[in-house]
């Protein structure tokens, strides 16, 4: 991949050839004048240290495979993200999030040094203090656009064979983000902590507990077959799972968002195939719905209004969460919600997404799509400039509204492009504005 880069000629637009994404930025079909690097040789995880409680791996590999390979030890990432065919860099670059959140923050944060391909085709090895710490620093939330993580050495935590889960039920916001303080201790006992908001009168977190064992007469859970694990939640307070079968809960049905295919339905369930029920599948099928306009034609057709798609992951400071969430149920009305607590792991700041140190934040995920209301994207607009009103922050990896000069201010643009122009100063990759936000008909 290094020597593909190198021989591209300057001026020609690159894109990494991977066969899975997990953005929601969806463009035409890649254009002719773009070159796909080959990524199939970045996919593995190189070699796994039980006694340092470390892994190499290659930037390209899925947490799928980085899963099975220290799961083996006894060992798993400190934050693994929900869907399966995320890659470790993607992940770095592009942020990302679960339930160890509260306690590990994001998985940039657990990255001890990492081989970057830089837009002027140096490979470098960025790591804390070193030479290239300012790459380091900047690395996380600028999508690609600072270069591309080959290798990266990461830290490892041990695990159990099962997690006990124990859903607790609250009536309204106010009450769940009391619980949510409550639970998200980073010197607490409890090892896992996300919520699901049904509606305004129900809402749950969920505690994650590694054991050694079920408890006596428990049944161990599987959601891969014709089981809905969100569903579970409202039928059983308590539940156990294998830790893979847990750190995959959310994949089978891509959270909830399996039931716009009636996937969820019984009877297609059973004739759905297990292979096909995950997230990747859902995404492609997505893709090709936007790129096609095929929801809001048959919409069109039958005489009813188009549809905004909103999906977004925002991160709120958890005193401000009941604000949020009231403002978003009446104004946008999707449901459900996914809560997932967060603090940054340290005193130590991230310059293009400057959260708080020892300031606890939730993310809220939402995923589906709304009748179009005035402007195309009025619910979305409204999310960004709700999230800007609470203090809060809005990750990238799906549509931005921001004019260039908001965006530069709410994620750091001095700081952005005192880096960009040590790593890229003939500018061969788009800067981040232009990659997120589709200006200047940038290839996403």
């Amino acid at each position: 991949m290094v020597r593909r880069y190198r021989q591209v000629p300057r001026g020609t637009r690159v894109r990494l050839g991977k066969r899975t994404s997990n953005l929601f930025r969806f463009g035409d079909a890649p254009s002719t004048d773009v070159v796909l690097l080959d990524t199939s040789a970045l996919t593995g995880v190189l070699s796994v240290d039980p006694v340092a409680r470390t892994a190499d791996v290659q930037g390209m590999c899925t947490y799928e495979t980085l899963v099975d390979a220290t799961l083996a030890h006894g060992l798993m990432p400190l934050v693994v993200p929900q869907l399966k065919t995320i890659t470790l860099g993607g992940a770095v670059t592009g942020l990302g999030i679960e339930s160890t959140s509260f306690r590990h923050g994001l998985p940039h944060e657990s990255v001890l040094e990492m081989d970057v391909l830089t837009p002027s085709g140096e490979l470098v090895t960025a790591a804390p203090g070193g030479e290239h710490a300012d790459l380091y620093d900047a690395f996380a939330n600028s999508y690609g656009t600072l270069g591309y993580a080959l290798r990266l050495r990461i830290e490892l935590q041990p695990v159990a064979p099962y997690v006990k889960l124990t859903h607790h039920r609250y009536g309204d916001p106010a009450a769940t983000t009391a619980g949510i303080v409550a639970l998200a201790d980073p010197k607490g006992s409890i090892d896992f902590l996300d919520g699901t908001v049904f509606d305004a009168g129900e809402q749950y977190l969920t505690v994650g507990e590694f054991v050694d064992e079920p408890m006596p007469g428990a049944q161990v859970s599987d959601y891969t077959g014709l089981q809905i694990y969100y569903r579970s939640l409202q039928r059983r307070p308590v539940d156990h799972l294998t830790t893979h079968d847990y750190l995959w809960r959310w994949d089978t049905d891509w959270f909830w968002c399996s039931r716009a295919f009636g996937v969820q339905n019984p009877l297609v369930r059973r004739v759905w195939p297990g292979r096909y029920r995950r997230s990747d599948v859902y995404r492609r099928l997505v893709a090709l719905d936007q790129r096609h306009g095929a929801s809001n034609a048959v919409r069109r057709a039958l005489g009813r209004p188009e549809e905004e798609m909103v999906v977004q992951d925002v991160e709120i400071p958890v005193e401000r969460l009941p604000e949020f969430l009231e403002a978003f149920d009446r104004e946008v009305g999707i449901s459900p919600v996914w809560l997932c607590p967060l603090r940054l792991r340290g005193r130590k700041v991230w310059p293009l997404y400057p959260m708080e140190p020892d300031r606890l934040y939730v993310n809220v995920g939402f995923w589906s799509s709304v009748a179009i209301a005035g402007k195309p994207d009025a619910h979305n607009r409204f999310v960004e400039e709700l999230v800007g009103s609470l203090d809060g922050h809005k990750s990238l990896y799906s549509t931005v509204h921001y004019d260039q000069h908001e965006f530069w201010e709410r994620y750091n643009g001095a700081a952005y492009r005192a880096v960009k122009q040590r790593y890229d100063p003939d500018g061969r990759l788009p800067d981040l504005y232009t990659k997120v936000s589709g200006a200047g008909g940038t290839s996403r």
